[in-house]
This record gives C-alpha cells, structure tokens and sequence, in this order.
C-alpha cells in the first residue's frame, strides 16, 4: 500500500506541474491581449515590468519545475541500485527540471536594460534542454529492456533540442517552443509511470547496468 501511494504521489506531482503551467497560458492573456501564443516567447510574459509577471513566473515555472524535481524523487530512491547509468540520468533530467524551474526565478527585462537578467535567463534555457537530452539518453541506456519508454527517451532527446532551438524561427516561435514544452512535460508523465512502476516492482524487473 505504501508503495502504491508513492507512485501515486509521483503521478501527482508532474500532473500538478502541468496543471500549473497549461493554467498559467491559458490566462497569460489577462492585462495584456496584445500577448501571442503564436509568436511570443512563453517567458516573455513573464518579462520584469509586465502586469502579474511574478505570479505568471511561478505558475509557469517555478512550480512545474519543482513539482517535477520532487516527483523524481521516490523512483530515485527506488532506483538506487539500478547502476551508475541509471543514477546519472535520473540527475541530469532533474537538473533539467531544476533549470525550468529557475527560468521564473531569473525573469526576462521588458526594457532590455538589464543585460544580466536576460543572460541568466538564456543560461537557465540552455541548462534546460543541454541536462535533459543525455539524462533521457542515459536512461534508455540504462532502463532498454522498457524498449517502449526507452524508445520514448531517444525520441524526446532528438526531438526536444530540433523543437527548442531549431524550429522556433519568424513567427512560428511561440508554437514551436509551446510544443517542445508539452513534448517536455509528456515524457515527464510517461516516466512517472514507467519509473514509479518500475520502483514497485521486483528487483528483477529493472536490469542492473554495468558498474
């Protein structure tokens, strides 16, 4: 009972940290209807000096990120001896959730004047997506014998950076980073089942990887 109730929180978290990103877009237009989903950066609308700025910065990111960072957590624990692959894939795309997270902490400048809050941002942008593709990557390695989630991590780690870096160009930015979140948040659901699942079940279920 007490390990369904675990995988039960798992789900939870990452649910919730959609809940409140998908939220957060959905009222973004609130006090500013020139906004676009279609062509506006989602951290744009969390850019210093806008109207609900900060309360956008936490619902869209601070709290999905660290909703997903602690939802890792049990299937972490539970994983330990599933070998060093394993380990350091589970860190690598909790450092991705943990970056996600502090893009709202360090907010884009509307006025531009504030160079060093737009490169903290852009840093924690490029931590995002550079810790999640080899901590997916890693975790297909270490978890193949799930062919399908492993199937599932080389997909999302070849299709996240095309989406976040090289899709989003004229007026299709914002869809295009719109999508590589929800492909984002989509392999985060599917592993909180797949690793919570893994966790509970017997040692055998999940293959060692090499030490």
């Amino acid at each position: 009972m007490r390990l369904l109730s675990a995988r039960a929180g798992t789900i939870a978290l990452v649910l919730a940290g959609f809940a409140a990103f998908a939220c957060s877009l959905l009222l973004a237009g609130n006090g500013l209807p020139e906004y676009s989903h279609r062509i506006h950066p989602v951290a744009l609308r969390g850019a210093s000096g806008l109207p609900g700025a900060m309360l956008f910065n936490a619902g869209a990111f601070l709290l999905p990120g660290l909703c997903l960072l602690l939802a890792m957590q049990t299937p972490r624990k539970a994983l330990s001896e599933a070998g060093w692959v394993v380990r350091i894939g589970l860190t690598l795309v909790q450092v991705s959730a943990l970056a996600f997270a502090l893009q709202g902490v360090f907010a884009l400048d509307a006025s531009g004047v504030d160079v060093q809050a737009m490169r903290l941002h852009a840093l924690m942008w490029m931590l995002w997506w550079l810790a999640f593709v080899p901590g997916v990557w890693l975790l297909a390695l270490g978890l193949r014998r799930h062919r399908a989630f492993a199937l599932a991590c080389v997909g999302a780690g070849v299709l996240v950076p095309v989406l976040a870096v090289l899709a989003p160009i004229g007026l299709w930015v914002g869809l295009a980073q719109r999508l590589v979140f929800a492909l984002w948040f989509g392999w985060w659901l599917l592993a909180a089942v797949v690793l919570s699942r893994a966790s509970t079940s017997s040692a055998g279920s999940v293959p060692p990887a090499r030490r």
